[in-house]
């Protein structure tokens, strides 16, 4: 099995550069990349005996997969997967392809790390073939959204490099395991860059406009799985230091109401999409035993949103309620809306509730409001007209490519609903069926007439770095009390 492992861990890498020697095979071969990923992703689900591997034991870098991980590999399989088939028929090149290929491996390895040391290289190649993505259009305003995402992404982990180095000094170790021990400063200067990387809480705020002006398949690819590769450290250190337990509480309560306020608020998909995701995060962080499957169902709802918001004609939702849209193209959204919003008969529902069950009294209380805010703010999909696409004007014609991509992550959802049917009960099913409820009579009532936006300074270039400074102050003084 280590051997499996060593070899899966290496084949990304391998194939993503051997593709320029076969550019015409460049798709064929990162889907078979992904392919494997997924049966090794489902073999850990369900191995109930984690993995470890001592690559070098004197500075504490180990490897460990179990089946967490294995909820974490899986979604970035289906992700990259969908991804790969949206992008068949297009003219992307091989130089792409291997970028996404190399993505995925380095996202793999963020999720069987159980050091600081190699999750920082990893953390690393990731920011790296990230850049390369969203600035592949070689448009100006790419390459701006782009450098600017490698700007912030860089300084947050300068302070994370601090904080191990502080790890190894006080431990000898760079092993997760080490933070128990760990001075104060080291804890901060960890969570600092973690939280950025993962777009958690008032850190999260360079999310909504790279993830929006990104590529479509980019989009999908950075809210699906790249985000994630923040929260999943912090899911292993909660689990292993109880500790950061609290800290983690109210990060993520935090990060879910803000994050569902202003997705409530936005007029942009993909801007309200982004803002949903660092609603979303919360959800993952707040149960760090459950977070997988919550992260499963939220990168394959995501990644679909984000590459049918792509396909829409318009992205202003005032304008889309205007034009009617396609009915499979409007039946599509309907699904991945309610999945996120904990609809019955998709995995949405079974994460929420497992999500949920974890939880202590004040906890649920405030993330059941993240959970109303949610129907509220996916509300604005599902309300959307549409009609059969004889009766509308052509807006341009979508690929077969796209329709693949979409059943598998649809297909994935429904699939993933078997991971929790105990979560079926009458109390479960009529909590959720009111919450969703409630939120679209909401909506109809109250939101859907607003036309109030909340501020966007936090979002400015000037303002991350100042906000990055703030978080460390509030960092330095949860973890000293």
């Amino acid at each position: 099995m280590n051997t499996m492992t060593i070899v899966w861990i290496a084949l990304p890498f391998l194939v993503g550069f051997s593709i320029y020697l076969l550019p015409k095979l460049d798709r064929y071969f990162a889907l078979g990349v992904v392919t494997v990923s997924l049966g090794y992703g489902v073999q850990r689900i369900f191995d109930l005996s984690p993995l470890n591997l001592q690559l070098l034991d004197s500075f504490g870098v180990t490897l460990v997969v179990d089946s967490l991980s294995g909820y974490f590999i899986l979604t970035n399989a289906i992700v990259t997967a969908g991804v790969i088939l949206y992008c068949w028929q297009t003219n992307k090149t091989a130089f792409f392809y291997t970028q996404v290929i190399i993505l995925h491996g380095s996202v793999n390895s963020v999720f069987i790390c159980a050091d600081f040391i190699s999750l920082y290289v990893a953390l690393e190649v990731i920011s790296i073939a990230a850049f390369l993505l969203i600035a592949y259009p070689r448009k100006d305003r790419s390459i701006w959204v782009a450098l600017r995402y490698l700007f912030v992404s860089n300084t947050a982990m300068l302070f994370y490099l601090i904080g191990a180095i502080l790890v190894y000094q006080a431990n000898q170790s760079f092993a997760f395991a080490g933070l128990d021990k760990a001075p104060t400063e080291a804890i901060a200067l960890i969570f600092l860059g973690l939280l950025t990387k993962g777009g958690i809480f008032v850190s999260g705020f360079w999310l909504p406009l790279t993830h929006s002006e990104a590529e479509t398949p980019v989009s999908a690819l950075l809210s699906g799985v790249v985000v994630k590769t923040g929260v999943f450290p912090l899911l292993r250190c909660a689990l292993m230091v109880e500790t950061i337990q609290p800290i983690l509480q109210i990060f993520s309560v935090g990060t879910a109401l803000l994050g569902v306020i202003y997705a409530i608020f936005e007029k942009d998909t993909k801007r309200m999409l982004a803002l949903s995701t660092i609603s979303q995060l919360g959800f993952i962080l707040t149960a760090p035993a459950v977070g997988g499957f919550y992260a499963l169902t939220h990168g394959l709802t995501k990644a679909s949103l984000f590459l049918m918001a792509g396909n829409l004609p318009s992205r202003d939702f005032q304008e889309l309620r205007q034009n009617p849209i396609r009915t499979p193209m409007w039946i599509s959204l309907v699904i991945a809306s309610l999945s996120i919003s904990g609809f019955p008969l998709l995995a949405g529902f079974g994460a929420k509730v497992l999500t949920l069950k974890q939880l202590v009294s004040w906890q649920a209380i405030a993330m059941n409001i993240a959970a109303l805010g949610t129907a509220i703010a996916f509300a604005k999909f599902i309300f959307l007209p549409s009609q059969p696409q004889q009766q509308l004007a052509e807006y341009g014609k979508i690929k077969s490519g796209f329709w693949l991509a979409i059943i598998l992550l649809l297909g994935g959802l429904v699939a993933a609903n078997g991971f929790y049917y105990e979560g079926y009960t009458v109390p479960n099913l009529v909590k959720s069926l009111i919450t969703i409820g409630a939120g679209w009579l909401l909506y109809c009532l109250i939101f859907l007439k607003f036309t109030f936006k909340l501020p966007r300074v936090l979002e400015q270039f000037e303002h991350l770095i100042g906000v990055m400074s703030l978080m460390l102050t509030l960092l330095f003084w949860m973890v000293l009390n």
